[in-house]
């Protein structure tokens, strides 16, 4: 039986070191993100045990709490109530996760237009493919293009505010990529395009303009602090984006789409099987979301991201294990009872309530589930070696939920096929490995978990009782 959510929120911030250490507040479709004062002060232990909470991902001043789709958002609401967010303080040298997690912090509240965006394209290409309401396709182009014309000032904005700089001073910046006066501006001996870097520009110019911000605040008198640090703050990394920032940029997102068609069309197969199988634990450490860069990138430069569908395999392995354990564990009622209510949103591709509430507490279906997903990737990657490649036109949704995403160069029915078979692929392999190989001995001859008399081959906790898995959390 769930809490209520502002009894929830009661219990996470009791676990967080109380509202007054809580910096900012944001959530994703699974997880409420908390940026935190004094990182020690949160009671892991006690945190997991709270009812509801499905898992728990911390990092330095960071801390993520999986609650689920629909959750969240009540949680978020609750605790966002009960803080006075405030600029986060200067933070030391991150290591290679710290700073993974804080690009995709920024990319995280831009995901709902992202989605909402994705679709009315979806539409609005089946509209111009099937002729149907001509009148109506240049305006709903419109509506859908719009957010991604301006995602880079978007991004800026956020870039400034996650680095602890001046939030619009950081838009203002990355504002300078996607300006029609650029192709005015000669850099490198060439001109440049509006828009070139993509979002990978805003991000470094926002970045520096982060930099370039706290440094004057040290250094500039107050007296003049309200009119020289905004101006020196848009004028010098305005100028290096222009000359340096946007030329480099452009050359990586051009490289990014060279490297994504080479990977695709001379090792798909082997492409896939890595990209589906380490899907998961990139998901479970809360780092999947540090690839919306490479996907915008993708999807500004062909219209599709063709990396997408074959990380959504790692889903379609995680489905198939959660069933498998569903068939083999038939007297666990309670666990039973987690895979039916998580079920629903991992056909959908929302994975996290089944990661943290069945596969990683079990331990080996976890792995099992990768094992699917690696099958799933493989066969979308086998199929992009042979031409036929399956792409999304947005970011966020996986599972059943992106197939009105979906775009390729085979046209709809090829490439939803194609889809659909990496689906039932993942599924497949999911539910034989871990029925097969995915639980201990005495748990497959008992029909549920081991009982007194009955040693496990690893002693796993109850789902939802929020301890870590027996050799695995450390690792992953």
């Amino acid at each position: 039986m769930h809490q209520d959510p502002a009894s929830t929120a009661t219990a996470v911030l009791a676990h967080v070191g109380g509202p007054a250490n809580v910096l900012s507040v944001t959530h994703c479709m699974t997880r409420l993100r908390l940026s935190l004062a004094d990182a020690d002060a949160v009671d892991d232990a006690g945190l997991r045990a709270v009812p509801g909470v499905l898992g728990v991902v911390t990092d330095g001043g960071a801390c993520q709490i999986v609650l689920g789709p629909g959750v969240v958002e009540a949680v978020t609401a609750q605790v966002a109530a009960r803080t006075a967010p405030r600029p986060a303080p200067a933070r030391g040298r991150a290591g290679p996760r710290a700073a993974l997690r804080r690009v995709a912090d920024v990319f995280v509240p831009l995901i709902p237009a992202l989605i909402g965006c994705g679709v009315l394209a979806g539409l609005n290409g089946v509209l111009l493919n099937t002729g149907l309401l001509p009148g109506l396709t240049p305006a709903l182009s419109t509506v859908a293009g719009a957010f991604m014309a301006l995602i880079a000032v978007l991004v800026g904005y956020q870039t400034a505010r996650e680095f602890g700089g001046t939030p619009v001073l950081g838009a203002a910046v990355a504002a300078v990529v996607v300006h029609p006066g650029v192709a005015k501006v000669t850099a490198f001996g060439v001109h440049l395009v509006p828009g070139q870097g993509g979002v990978l520009g805003a991000l470094a110019a926002a970045f520096l303009a982060t930099r370039v911000e706290r440094w004057c605040r040290g250094r500039v008198p107050d007296a003049l602090d309200v009119l020289l640090t905004p101006t020196v703050t848009v004028l010098v990394p305005g100028l290096v984006t222009l000359y340096g920032l946007m030329y480099a940029a452009g050359a990586v997102s051009a490289a990014i789409g060279t490297a994504a068609n080479w990977l695709l069309g001379t090792t798909g197969a082997l492409a896939g099987l890595l990209l589906g199988g380490l899907f998961l634990p990139l998901v479970m450490l809360g780092l999947h979301q540090a690839l919306i860069p490479i996907h915008a990138t993708l999807i500004a430069q062909q219209g599709y991201t063709a990396l997408l569908p074959l990380l959504s395999m790692a889903g379609a392995g995680q489905v198939g294990a959660a069933l498998a354990v569903y068939v083999r564990l038939r007297h666990d009622v309670s666990l039973r009872t987690t895979i039916r209510s998580a079920l629903p949103a991992g056909l959908l591709g929302v994975g996290e309530p089944l990661i943290y509430g069945v596969s990683l507490p079990l331990g080996r279906p976890f792995l099992t589930a990768c094992a699917g997903g690696a099958a799933g990737g493989a066969f979308i990657g086998c199929f992009a070696m042979l031409g036929t490649r399956v792409g999304a036109t947005a970011i966020g949704p996986s599972g059943w939920a992106l197939f009105p995403l979906l775009a390729g160069n085979r046209g709809p029915g090829p490439t939803a096929a194609v889809y659909a078979g990496g689906l039932f692929t993942g599924y497949a392999v999911g539910f034989l490995a871990t029925y097969l190989f995915g639980l201990p001995a005495a748990t497959r001859r008992s029909g549920g978990l081991p009982h007194e008399g009955v040693p496990p081959e690893e002693p796993p906790p109850q789902p939802g009782s929020g301890q870590q898995p027996t050799g695995l959390s450390g690792n992953l």
